[in-house]
């Protein structure tokens, strides 16, 4: 954290800034914690929570633009700290008067590094990691949440894509996973059978399994077929998954569906489910030998991909339409809409889900798309309206 006083105490000087704070997005997307340890904050394991909804906080991290505003202590300005669309979170100046243009231009660089910071950092401390929790985890959430990838979201010039976990009441071992490499991306869901414990060691068992397969330049067969092993072997019951790989100079995607709900896209305004061949989940090699298919997934620019587990289409799940909900969020960045889908199916339970609630969310920009766009650390053209632009 004495990195993130170093760039606010430069801010302070340069500018005259009365205070400087960062705020970190929390796990839930639905709140910021504002840290101590910026210049003008109290130093302490404490974190003033805010919630997100309706506020200034929200606007900056939907749209990814700066927010200023007179007030009678002095000019205060927000701006996002995000790398690669990754939303980590604001960073909140109180200017002794308007700043001009190329201050707040300043100010938007120090928010860009200041996410390098962060990341930088993360790999020495706990901190950052407190502050994205509402409260204190179980066992069993502990591990589930070392599994996730370490930013939610990724922007690229081929692609936007943001995973979003509702876990619930007991967990269930739901996992997201997905890598870059220099001319492909690959993506994973999987949903382990069991719950608490059981399911957090069936997760680690899975994901495992298909990271060190992906990592050793393994086909989506093998892949497939190391992370069944691996679960038979060891006992831990079965899982369904999905797994994706697209090439991102050609744009071909391919699919191995393990007993997994079907992917559903959104093409032209219109959703449906993508009626895939399913081989049998994960773990059952030993009674169902069959190899995994991989199958041809067509997907074309400016398509939208969701992946999602049974927890979004079963029990409380059902009271969402989850078709028609994909199709009216079709204007916001793969970050809102994810969270909104698993909202939903949140609200829909009274906030107790019998069982976790996740989505990948994948926009496709195309092959002939080679750079980013961008001078910050998000591509302004594809983020979300603000809220009260927003018909919902």
């Amino acid at each position: 954290m004495d990195a993130v006083a170093v760039v606010a105490e430069d801010l302070r000087r340069r500018f005259g800034a009365m205070s400087v704070s960062f705020l970190i997005v929390d796990l839930t997307g639905k709140a910021v914690a504002r840290l101590a340890a910026a210049v003008g904050v109290e130093g302490g394991r404490e974190a003033e929570r805010i919630a997100l909804h309706g506020t200034a906080y929200e606007q900056v991290i939907r749209t990814q633009r700066l927010y200023q505003e007179a007030t009678g202590e002095g000019h205060r300005v927000i701006v996002p700290v995000t790398n690669r669309g990754d939303a980590i979170g604001l960073l909140e100046l109180l200017l002794p008067a308007h700043p001009g243009a190329d201050v707040l231009d300043e100010v938007g660089e120090s928010a860009h590094i200041l996410a390098y910071v962060v990341i930088a950092n993360g790999r020495f401390t706990d901190l950052y990691t407190w502050g994205k929790r509402s409260r204190p985890p179980t066992l069993a959430a502990e591990i589930q949440y070392q599994l996730l990838p370490q930013s939610l979201s990724c922007e690229a010039a081929q692609f936007t894509l943001c995973g979003s976990l509702e876990p619930s009441e007991d967990l269930s071992g739901d996992t997201f996973d997905y890598a870059l490499d220099r001319d492909t991306l690959h993506v994973s869901v999987t949903d382990p059978m069991g719950h608490d414990i059981a399911s957090a060691l069936a997760a680690t068992v899975l994901v495992g399994a298909l990271r060190g397969a992906r990592r050793a330049g393994a086909d989506l067969a093998e892949q497939a077929h190391r992370a069944d092993r691996a679960l038979a072997d060891q006992g831990h019951g079965h899982a369904t998954g999905q797994l994706l790989r697209i090439n991102l100079h050609n744009g071909r995607a391919q699919l191995v569906n393990a007993g997994h709900p079907w992917p559903l896209r959104m093409r032209e305004g219109a959703a449906q489910a993508i009626t895939c061949e399913v081989d049998h989940p994960f773990g059952l090699s030993v009674t169902v030998p069959h190899p995994y298919r991989v199958q041809d997934l067509d997907l074309r620019p400016g398509d939208r991909l969701l992946m999602v587990t049974d927890g979004m289409l079963e029990r409380h799940g059902e009271a969402v339409d989850l078709l028609a909900l994909l199709e009216r969020t079709r204007d916001l960045h793969p970050r809102e809409t994810a969270a909104t889908l698993t909202s939903a199916v949140r609200d829909a339970a009274g906030g107790r889900l019998a069982d976790d609630a996740t989505v990948m969310c994948l926009d496709w920009h195309g092959p002939e798309q080679t750079l980013r766009n961008v001078s910050s650390g998000a591509d302004t053209q594809r983020a979300s309206a603000s809220r009260v632009h927003q018909h919902s």
